[in-house]
């Protein structure tokens, strides 16, 4: 089949409200030009000091999307999407070899040498008195990249699945990193075009979880 393709990307209020999570979708491939503008705009996320201290797997390959949704509770929308995005978070990134980033930083300008310096001793800093929290901070970072995925997506007429439903263990053991206990996997994103569509199951009103300054002091607007 050939690649379908939107002609305007939606703006980003219409991504939000449109997107709904699709479990149901057709076998039609991403044309390569656009699955790498999803990768662009996925990796042009936020992360602390940015580290950027996801790995991001994209499983496209029949065999490792058959292996993938047997990780995940024989889940059939990684085997109809053409491509599942694994988010993985590794908890250990803040003390390897910032070099890389730091002289990126220096080469765009937004950092200069006092920044750069700065961090060289900050970011392990930090790591260390995070402690056990270094995995939650992590995937915290993946998920946020994820997010951006979901919503680039639907803006350029894809549809998405934040898939919370699978083992952990078997699923790095698909991608390749049963070997690194620091690696830990935050999210699944199946990623194509829907088969049905989805209606809104509706928000409850600001009432019920949004408040001002204090849980009980109900946002009222």
């Amino acid at each position: 089949m050939s690649p379908i393709t939107q002609t305007q990307a939606l703006d980003v209020p219409s991504a939000i409200l449109k997107r709904r999570s699709i479990k149901t979708f057709k076998t039609d491939p991403i044309a390569p030009e656009l699955l790498k503008q999803l990768v662009e705009l996925t990796v042009a996320a936020p992360s602390s000091y940015n580290i950027q201290d996801w790995q991001i797997i994209l499983v496209q390959d029949e065999a490792q999307k058959a292996a993938l949704a047997a990780a995940s509770w024989n889940q059939q929308q990684i085997i109809q999407a053409p491509v599942t995005f694994v988010f993985a978070a590794d908890s250990t990134a803040g003390e390897k070899n910032l070099t890389p980033i730091l002289e990126r930083g220096l080469q765009t300008g937004a950092w200069n040498e006092g920044t750069v310096n700065y961090f060289q001793t900050a970011v392990p800093q930090f790591q260390a008195a995070l402690g056990d929290k270094r995995r939650e901070y992590a995937i915290k970072d993946a998920m946020i990249a994820a997010t951006h995925l979901v919503l680039a997506a639907e803006s350029l007429g894809l549809s998405t699945c934040f898939m919370n439903g699978w083992i952990e263990d078997k699923v790095k053991e698909v991608i390749g990193a049963t070997e690194n206990p620091d690696l830990a996997i935050a999210v699944l994103v199946p990623v194509g075009y829907a088969a049905e569509p989805r209606l809104n199951p509706g928000r409850l009103p600001f009432s019920y979880n949004v408040s001002v300054d204090r849980i009980g002091n109900p946002y009222g607007a």
